[in-house]
C-alpha cells in the first residue's frame, strides 16, 4: 500500500473558530475547531489512516509495523518521525510564544524543539501576526516587559495576506493574529513557552500559565530578517522541504513525480479536487485532505484542480557524525565529516566506580561539549553511534552483559537519548572497530572481514557482505571466548581455556608477572623477545662470575621500555620472553585458524594493543593460518593485517552506525 489518506486529530483550543469544519471538510462536532493535525505521529494527537487495509491504525502504528523504510533513508537521522503538519484557524489572537531548540527541549521536556513554517491560507483585511522584535531587546527588558504586560510594544507586527510564507526558526518569538488561517509544517514537537496571553482564562476558569524563565533562556532577542533563501522552494531546512503545487484543471491539469527511497511525500490539499495515482492504486482527493505516499513508491500522478503543499525530507547538508568507543579502561570520542575526516578526537578514562547511567551521562555531555567547542550546532550532527564492550542488543538499545565494564541490562540508548538531540545507535565495540576499518582503514574494499581487538579482553567484529553481523539483533559473536585449550587457563567469563585467557593484554601482563617478576604489555614482550642473546655481550664486557676486579657487582645490560624504569634481563629471562612470544603467536594463530574455517573471511584485521607491537611477527602468524586452515594453500587464505586506525577504529566505526 503506497497511498494513505489521513484523518486528522482535532484540537478545540479557546482561540479557534469553526472554518476548518465548515470549509475544509474536517469532520468535527464541537463548536470550536482550532487545529487539525493532518500529518502527525505525535502522541498528543496522532493522525489515523482512513483508507485501505490499514484503516483505523494511526500513522505511527503503521510505520512501526512496516518499518522505517516507508518514511525514507533521509529520515534515519531523526530519532522520531520528523515533522507535524496542521491546519490552524485563529478566530482570536494566539498567545505570544517561543519554541526551544532541540538541545534545550530534550534536556528539559524530553522531546524535540520546534522550527516551523507558516503558509497563509486566508486572512481578513488588516490581519497581522507577530514575528520577532522591532529592535534588539536585552534579557532584563524582555523579562520586565513580560511582567509589566508591555511586551507588545516591542514586538514586530507583520501584515499578511493569502499566499504569504514565514519561516519561524526555534528561538523566534511569534504569534498568529486573529482572522488568519494557516497551514503549518513544523518539527514533530508540541513544546511551547507562553509569555503573554491577553489575560485570558482557560476552561478551568484560571489564567493560563506563562513560562517566563524557560522563554528567557531560549529566545533570540534581535530582529528577524525575512529571507528568500529557500527559493525555489516555499520553505527549505534540515527538517523539511516544502513546495507549492498548482493545477488549474485546464491549462495545467496534471503533474507527475517520483517517490524515491530517500523520502516519503506528503500532499496537503488546500483547495481543489481530483485524483492521485501511484502504481496500481488510485484515490480521489478534495479540499482539506492529507495524502501520504510511502518512500520508494515510485512514479505518481496527480490530476484535476489542485492547490497543495508538497513536503519531503532532504539529505542533511554538511552532516557531522559522532562516535564513541566505550571500553574497560578508556572511552574514545570522535567527530567525523561526510568524507570520514576527523573534526575532533579525544579520550578520557572510564570510571568503573561510577554507575552505567553516570558514565553514559558524562559521555553524552562530552559529545555536546565537543560539538560546541568546534562551533558545530547540535542540529548539524545527524547521529551518535556508541560501541560498547560486551553483549549488545542493537535493536533494543540494550547492553545485556559486559564483564569488562561490569554492566548488566543497561538501556544505553534510552540514557544517551535523554541528553543527545539526535538518533543514537549502539553496537558491540569490537564490531564497531571492524566497521571502522572497513569504512576508512585496513579493510576498506573488503566485504567479508573479521577483526580481533586485543585489550583488557579480546573483542571480535564480523562484517559479512559489507554489514555488521549481529546474530539477527541478539548480540554480536564473542570469538574471544572460543575455547582453544581444553580445561585451560581460567577466563573472566567463568570458563576455562578461552582465547582471551591467552592473548589479551591482561593475560600477557599476568603471565609475564608470574615468569619474569614484572608485568609487561604485549609490545614490551615482543620487543624484549627480539633482543640479541645477552650472554654474547657479557663475554665482551663482564668478568666471569658477574664481579668486577674490585669486587663490585657488575651492572647488567638494560632494555628501556617506553615510560618505565629499565628492565634488566639475564640470558634465562631472554629465553623466557622468546618462548612467551612464540606461545602467544601460536595461541593467536589457533584462534585465527578456527575463525577462518568457520567464516572464510577475505581479511582478518588485528587491532587494539597489537597495533603497537609492530608487524614483523605477522609472517609467523600468516604461516600458521596458511598451514593449518582447512584446504591450506588450496583454499582462499585471508589477508592478515594490522589495523590502520589504531585506537580510533572503534570510535570511527561507531560513528558509521548512523
Amino acid at each position: 500500500m503506497s497511498i494513505l489518506k489521513l484523518k486528522p486529530a482535532c484540537k478545540d483550543y479557546l482561540w479557534g473558530g469553526h472554518r476548518l469544519a465548515e470549509e475544509y471538510g474536517i469532520k468535527y462536532d464541537g463548536p470550536v475547531l482550532a487545529e487539525a493535525w493532518e500529518l502527525s505521529c505525535h502522541p498528543d494527537g496522532p493522525s489515523v489512516i482512513a483508507n485501505g487495509s490499514h484503516a483505523g491504525k494511526t500513522l505511527r502504528q503503521y510505520i512501526e509495523e512496516q518499518g522505517k523504510d516507508v518514511i525514507g533513508t533521509h529520515c534515519r537521522r531523526f530519532r522520531d518521525f520528523p515533522i507535524l503538519i496542521k491546519f490552524i484557524d485563529a478566530k482570536q489572537n494566539l498567545s505570544i510564544q517561543v519554541h526551544p531548540d532541540n538541545r534545550f527541549a530534550l534536556k528539559n521536556e524530553g522531546q524535540y524543539g520546534k522550527t516551523e513554517m507558516w503558509y497563509v491560507m486566508d486572512a481578513k483585511e488588516g490581519a497581522f501576526l507577530y514575528y520577532g522584535f522591532k529592535r534588539e531587546v536585552s534579557r532584563e527588558e524582555f523579562e520586565r516587559r513580560i511582567r509589566e504586560d508591555t511586551l507588545l510594544e516591542v514586538l514586530n507586527p507583520v501584515p499578511v495576506q493569502k499566499g504569504d510564507v514565514l519561516f519561524i526558526e526555534s528561538g523566534t518569538i511569534h504569534a498568529i493574529g486573529k482572522d488568519i488561517m494557516i497551514a503549518e509544517i513544523q518539527q514533530n514537537s508540541n513544546v511551547t513557552y507562553r509569555v503573554y496571553d491577553y489575560g485570558r482564562v482557560g476552561k478551568d476558569g484560571k489564567k493560563r500559565d506563562l513560562h517566563i524563565e524557560k522563554a528567557l533562556a531560549v529566545t533570540n532577542r534581535v530582529p528577524i530578517i525575512r529571507s528568500g533563501k529557500s527559493y525555489p522552494h516555499v520553505a527549505d531546512c534540515d527538517y523539511f522541504t516544502v513546495d507549492k503545487l498548482n493545477l488549474d484543471g485546464s491549462m495545467m491539469k496534471k503533474m507527475e513525480g517520483v517517490v524515491t527511497e530517500d523520502s516519503f511525500v506528503s500532499i496537503l490539499v488546500l483547495d481543489g479536487k481530483g485524483k492521485l495515482t501511484c502504481g496500481s492504486e488510485s484515490i480521489s482527493y478534495e479540499k482539506g485532505d492529507s495524502l501520504f505516499l510511502t518512500a520508494g513508491s515510485g512514479a505518481y500522478q496527480i490530476e484535476g484542480s489542485c492547490d497543495a503543499l508538497v513536503t519531503t525530507i532532504r539529505e542533511k547538508a554538511g552532516p557531522v557524525r559522532a562516535g564513541v568507543d566505550i571500553g574497560g579502561r578508556n572511552t574514545k570520542f570522535c567527530l567525523l565529516d561526510a568524507d570520514q575526516k576527523f573534526l575532533d578526537y579525544r579520550e578520557m578514562p572510564f570510571d568503573g566506580e561510577k554507575s552505567a547511567e553516570e558514565n553514559l551521562t558524562k559521555i553524552a555531555e562530552t559529545i555536546l561539549t565537543m560539538l560546541e567547542e568546534k562551533g558545530i550546532a547540535a542540529d548539524q550532527c545527524v547521529g551518535v553511534g556508541a560501541g560498547i564492550a560486551g553483549t549488545v542488543q542493537s535493536e533494543k538499545g540494550m547492553v545485556t552483559y559486559s564483564n569488562n565494564i561490569g554492566w548488566k541490562q543497561v538501556p544505553a540508548v534510552k540514557i544517551l537519548s535523554s541528553i543527545l538531540p539526535v538518533p543514537v545507535r549502539i553496537a558491540n565495540n569490537a564490531d564497531c572497530a571492524a566497521l571502522g576499518e572497513a569504512a576508512a582503514g585496513a579493510a576498506r574494499g573488503y566485504q567479508d572481514v573479521l577483526m580481533l581487538t586485543v585489550g583488557r579482553g579480546v573483542g571480535s567484529g564480523i562484517i559479512l557482505n559489507g554489514r555488521i553481523w549481529d546474530n539477527l539483533g541478539g548480540g554480536s559473536a564473542e570469538l574471544g571466548h572460543m575455547v582453544i585449550v581444553e580445561n585451560g587457563k581460567p577466563c573472566t567469563c567463568g570458563r576455562k581455556g578461552c582465547l582471551e585467557a591467552y592473548v589479551s593484554a591482561a593475560a600477557v601482563r599476568k603471565e609475564t608477572k608470574e615468569k619474569l617478576g614484572r608485568a609487561l604489555e604485549i609490545k614490551e614482550l615482543f620487543a624484549l623477545a627480539e633482543q640479541e642473546k645477552i650472554g654474547e655481550k657479557r663475554k665482551e664486557t663482564f668478568e666471569p662470575g658477574g664481579q668486577k676486579e674490585n669486587g663490585e657487582k657488575q651492572k647488567q645490560p638494560e632494555h628501556q621500555t617506553e615510560g618505565k624504569e629499565p628492565f634488566e634481563l639475564n640470558e634465562q629471562e631472554t629465553e623466557i620472553t622468546k618462548a612467551l612470544k612464540e606461545e602467544y603467536i601460536r595461541r593467536l594463530g589457533t584462534g585465527l585458524v578456527n575463525m577462518t574455517n568457520i567464516f572464510r573471511p577475505q581479511a582478518i584485521i588485528l587491532g587494539g594493543n597489537l597495533t603497537e607491537a609492530g608487524e614483523g611477527w605477522l609472517e609467523d602468524l600468516r604461516a600458521i593460518v596458511e598451514r593449518d586452515c582447512f584446504g591450506g594453500r588450496n583454499s582462499e587464505i585471508p589477508e592478515i593485517e594490522i589495523a590502520r586506525l589504531g585506537r580510533r577504529a572503534g570510535a570511527v566505526g561507531a560513528a558509521n552506525l548512523v
